[in-house]
């Protein structure tokens, strides 16, 4: 009889934890990337009653629960910040504590950035990745180590200077000899500045026009307007390029120029397709142009930083252009339930964790990253509140066995003194 009441009062101490539990994941249920814990109770040790080996067991109660997280999905939904994301699948952003330099692993993906540009957590805590771009490719290199996302803040993206230049266009095969048309391009020197690059192609015969391509003389340090590329077109009775007798690509040299940028640098002119075919036609249709590229800019002033699709960062600029700056990290985790929690939607390793692999989202099982979302708890408040009634009743019930063995203890007491 004595022995029930330290079995019922391991059952009130089993289902107060319990119920502390619940109250931790509905106190969370609005915590970004919170996993719910589950309960876990297991029986203690039995003893035997009787001459018979096992043949009555008297346990001793409950032993203190068990949980374990839950790291299921939650729902992911769209947010207003710019450098928020959400997790889709398996995997952790790494982040690491400034204090401290310790390594910690979150599903909350709420992020800002700090006054030097540092990417962090709602806590402060910096968010690892990539921000090396490769030496060959421009693009961010992520074969090294990780390391802390700086992206730029209120900088100003350098100029580009026009490397490449192409016209797609068609001249009249109707025109007569010495007849001409002219397309302008807008091209970039090394300071930013912006120049008319205008080609003029002249009726030179059947199937072939001379061009020349040539800058203003306000923008020549000469003064005067120079011809910075000529030669001839050759067309097939077709219409299409004749590429044997035409020179392709041309090489445009550029000037001195009197903004001091500079000079002597030079210009692809490609009027190849990717199939082989001649960007530039000859059918009995007015001269025009359809399209034309270039590849240089002006300085640009940065406007905003966001978390794009993938875990990029993405900086855009006041010329509407995009580039990327950074590559956030996920870290895949075979046995996620062996995290600890440690506060700040953190967790860190335990002496059971396998070792975290960090690389890429969306390669080696780890999950996407979804740019301009968050990824809600995975609290189910109806779960909770059934679970909460079941540990309310099995608290009263221990109760009831407490309150039931003091009763008996007095009697036998009573029968002792009568």
């Amino acid at each position: 009889m004595f022995t029930s009441f330290s079995t019922a009062l391991s059952a009130l101490d089993a289902t107060s934890t319990a119920i502390d539990i619940v109250g931790n994941n509905l106190a969370n249920m609005n915590s970004t990337g919170f996993k719910t814990s589950d309960v876990s109770f297991s029986n203690l040790v039995t003893q035997s009653l009787g001459a018979g080996l096992g043949s009555t067991q008297v346990g001793f109660g409950t032993a203190t629960p068990l949980t374990n997280a839950d790291f299921s999905q939650g729902a992911i939904q769209t947010s207003g910040g710019l450098l928020n994301g959400a997790i889709s699948g398996s995997g952790f952003f790494v982040v690491q504590d400034p204090s401290t330099g310790n390594t910690n692993y979150t599903r909350a993906g709420n992020f800002k950035t700090d006054a030097s540009g540092n990417l962090e957590t709602a806590t402060g805590d910096y968010v690892q990745g990539w921000t090396t771009p490769g030496a060959t490719t421009g693009s961010i290199d992520t074969n090294g180590p990780v390391g802390n996302i700086v992206v730029p803040v209120g900088s100003l993206k350098a100029p580009v200077a026009t490397a490449n230049v192409t016209d797609s266009l068609n001249l009249n095969s109707s025109a007569a000899l010495g007849d001409n048309f002219s397309t302008p391009i807008t091209i970039f020197d090394s300071l930013g500045t912006s120049h008319v690059l205008t080609l003029t192609f002249t009726n030179a015969g059947p199937n072939s026009w001379s061009y020349s391509a040539n800058l203003p003389a306000t923008d020549c340090a000469d003064g005067q307007a120079d011809q910075v590329a000529s030669g001839t077109l050759a067309f097939l009775p077709n219409g299409a390029m004749d590429f044997t007798n035409t020179s392709n690509p041309v090489t445009i040299t550029i000037p001195a120029l009197t903004d001091g940028a500079t000079s002597g640098g030079t210009i692809t002119w490609n009027m190849e397709n990717a199939d082989g075919s001649g960007m530039i036609t000859q059918f009995d249709e007015a001269s025009a142009s359809s399209a034309s590229s270039q590849d240089g800019s002006a300085a640009a002033q940065l406007t905003s930083v966001g978390l794009g699709d993938g875990g990029t960062i993405l900086a855009q600029y006041s010329d509407g252009s995009q580039q990327v700056v950074g590559q956030v990290a996920l870290a895949s985790i075979r046995n996620p339930d062996s995290l600890i929690a440690n506060g700040n939607n953190n967790y860190m390793l335990s002496e059971a964790s396998a070792t975290p692999n960090v690389g890429v989202p969306g390669t080696g099982g780890r999950g996407t990253i979804q740019g301009g979302s968050l990824e809600s708890s995975n609290v189910d408040i109806a779960t909770e509140f059934t679970n909460l009634i079941v540990y309310q009743r099995s608290y009263e019930a221990a109760g009831k066995v407490v309150t039931t063995a003091d009763q008996m203890s007095q009697d036998t007491i009573n029968l002792i003194a009568s």
